[in-house]
């Protein structure tokens, strides 16, 4: 099986009440982006939009061809093993590991190992993923 030409991930965590400082304090790194409820966030076009909800995330190292253990392993690397913070977060905040995967061409496929599985599960993580076919009008 051919593997996917490329791969990005993001840890999310999401909710209303969230507070992107406790969250970073909980799991030990800073977020790539944060964002909290009702905040202003500049646009590039110079407008200000309102934040709906609250929002912490981390991205991973993009991968070509995609390398989901590998990225998954980067990111739960920089953060707690503590099992008590993970499932107090997923028990009031949304939590998913969002992929986004890109193919070259036909029948291309992927394959997650049980460790990052287990990885994922053991902390309330569960997975989205974004499944982008060939780009045919090259």
């Amino acid at each position: 099986m051919a593997h996917l030409q490329r791969a990005v991930a993001s840890l999310r965590i999401a909710g209303d009440d969230l507070d992107p400082d406790q969250i970073s304090k909980l799991l030990g790194a800073a977020p790539t982006h944060a964002q909290a409820k009702g905040q202003e966030l500049p646009l590039k076009s110079g407008r200000i939009r309102i934040a709906q909800f609250g929002q912490w995330r981390l991205h991973a190292t993009d991968t070509e061809p995609e390398d989901l253990d590998g990225q998954v392993a980067e990111l739960l690397g920089k953060l707690t093993n503590d099992s008590v913070v993970w499932l107090d977060l997923a028990s009031r905040f949304e939590i998913d590991l969002f992929c986004g995967w890109f193919m070259g061409g036909t029948n291309e496929g992927v394959t997650i190992s049980a460790a990052t599985l287990k990885a994922l599960g053991e902390r309330g993580i569960e997975l989205a993923l974004d499944i982008y076919g060939p780009d045919t009008d090259a």
